[in-house]
């Protein structure tokens, strides 16, 4: 099966793993070190490029001519395209004999799109799944080969998220180059009347509104912590990012949105919009690489941008005129 591996993540390491263990040999086309910040979960492949002497392209547009006369010299039986996130334009479709092949992290139709894992917890899905599809013209909208779904946990975060799609894809993987050794491989038409789209996530939707419930804002957490770059907000000006968090369900506490009751060695206890507190377990300032939260913050003080913050710093612009 002459192949071509495209992408530039973990699932991409875990498909070209599989892979090789069935005695396939793929053409990686990857993203070039330098730009890895495409991607919160990148994974450099040259190493394992090196390792199984693999022929490797690098690109930023894998619809550009060039990778596309390029990708054609190979003369390949598929394509298939495992954390990339560009849509495969139809001149690359026609270049594999038997087709492309895409990996979606979604039950599809549910979930099309972009963001995900992310999106999946925000929405508070009681459901996911890995999809490995034949890549249309369309977004996340081919025929299906293979699908594999599973129960998403109250308590879920991005990590434990992702890594239930990873063993997942590890399991399907191997039935599914089966399935494309046969003449007629399975194509199951999706019901496009069911489809759902997820827009594009930036890091910056990880802004806490602290006037938001507390369960919003753990859902946020839980959403956008590792491998992604985390929920956020301010303290005196210094960017603080939340990677863990927990509900207090019966607090004593009384105070606004976003301000601090109580610090401790283990974490920090906040008041949110409806009233109820957050347990913050987990938390980094922005480029500072230690942390001690009995000395970084103070008990009353509160997290958060305000408009009278805002005021303040528009007063001081205006006093350096």
């Amino acid at each position: 099966m002459r192949s071509i591996l495209i992408g530039a993540v973990e699932s991409t390491k875990i498909a070209l793993e599989v892979m090789i263990d069935k005695g396939i040999k793929p053409i990686i086309v990857t993203l070039p070190l330098s730009h890895s910040y495409r991607h919160s979960d990148y994974v450099d492949l040259r190493p394992y490029a090196d390792k199984w002497g693999l022929g490797l392209l690098e690109t930023t547009n894998i619809n550009s001519d060039e990778m596309i006369n390029e990708i054609k010299k190979y003369h390949p039986d598929y394509i298939f395209v495992i954390g990339w996130s560009q849509i495969i334009k139809k001149e690359l479709l026609n270049i594999p004999k038997r087709g492309v092949i895409g990996y979606h992290p979604a039950p599809l139709p549910r979930n099309r799109g972009r963001g995900v894992i992310p999106w999946t917890i925000l929405l508070g899905e009681k459901e996911s799944g890995s999809t490995l599809f034949w890549i249309d013209e369309g977004i996340d909208s081919g025929d299906i080969l293979i699908q594999q779904k599973f129960f998403v946990d109250e308590d879920e975060t991005a990590r434990t998220l992702y890594d239930k799609h990873i063993k997942v894809l590890r399991s399907m993987m191997p039935k599914a180059l089966e399935l494309l050794k046969c003449d007629n491989p399975p194509r199951v038409p999706q019901d496009h009347s069911k489809a759902t789209y997820c827009a594009k996530r930036t890091p910056e939707d990880g802004f806490i509104n602290w006037v938001w419930s507390a369960k919003t804002v753990w859902t946020l957490i839980r959403a956008v912590t590792k491998p992604y770059p985390g929920a956020f907000t301010y303290y005196k000006n210094k960017k603080i990012i939340i990677w863990d968090a927990s509900c207090i369900d019966d607090s004593v506490y009384i105070g606004l949105p976003g301000q601090i009751q109580k610090i401790s060695k283990e974490g920090i206890i906040v008041t949110c919009g409806d009233g109820k507190c957050l347990f913050l377990k987990e938390m980094e300032i922005e480029d500072e690489t230690e942390i001690e939260l009995t000395k970084a913050f103070k008990i009353h003080d509160k997290f958060g941008i305000t408009f009278l913050d805002v005021y303040r710093n528009i007063l001081e612009i205006e006093k350096e005129k």
